[in-house]
């Protein structure tokens, strides 16, 4: 099925041990006014109940790997998907209902565009009053360029390159340092286009963030010098 903007649009969503959160990621995806081509759930060696949950999805294609982290997933989606166009979602967000034909709308007439929009916190409810009082979670919606408020063609996603495997976080951060580095047109919407859910297995000590996104950062500024004119 294509979108009312007359482009087929694949998502991935990689998924490790999910089955908490991944049915109603699949539900938001399904819910978009403007209809995704296919749903594929990359599923990185769970032992839970993940891929039941995909494969008893409607629309759903399970594709499993051996557990090689986000990045590898993500790669391994982009080189399954059949669309002309690609988005990410992860397994324990949510996209709001019109995320596909707002940024459908912007990316039309621009074959070079990348396309991301806002994003808003919110704490996932299961979680007690305890537990929530330990957490972060920004109460105002953000300009968020990640992997999940991202649409652009997958043949533009394939210019840049497949991220980085070898970054266990910020690989997406890498790969949008390439794109903007390699000439491509980035846009951020005012709108909100997905819900990221805060809970307690997604956050880190800000020591260890900071430690992980050396490499990424280094990688970044080699690249830039290599870049500059002798």
């Amino acid at each position: 099925m294509s979108s009312g903007h007359g482009r087929a649009v694949s998502v991935v969503i990689p998924a490790f041990n999910a089955e908490k959160y991944l049915t109603e990621a699949i539900a938001s995806v399904q819910a978009q006014t403007a209809p995704p081509f296919e749903i594929i759930v990359v599923d990185d060696g769970s032992t839970d109940g993940t891929a039941a949950i995909a494969r008893g999805a409607a629309g759903v294609v399970h594709v499993w790997q051996p557990n090689g982290g986000v990045a590898a997933a993500l790669n391994h989606g982009s080189r399954v998907a059949t669309g002309d166009c690609i988005a990410f979602l992860s397994a324990d967000d949510i996209w709001s209902a019109d995320k596909l034909a707002t940024q459908l709308k912007a990316l039309d007439g621009h074959p070079n565009r990348i396309v991301f929009g806002h994003m808003l916190h919110f704490l996932s409810p299961e979680l007690t009053a305890e537990e929530a009082r330990g957490l972060a979670c920004p109460d105002r919606p953000m300009p968020a360029y990640s992997a999940g408020t991202l649409l652009t063609l997958l043949e533009t996603f394939r210019q840049v390159g497949p991220l980085n495997e070898a970054f266990a976080v910020g690989e997406f951060m890498d790969w949008y340092g390439r794109a903007r580095d390699g000439g491509a047109d980035v846009i951020m919407l005012d709108d909100i286009v997905s819900r990221r859910r805060v809970h307690l297995g997604n956050q880190s000590t800000r020591a260890l963030r900071e430690k992980s996104y050396a490499p990424v950062l280094k990688a970044l500024i080699e690249r830039r010098r290599g870049m500059s004119p002798k």
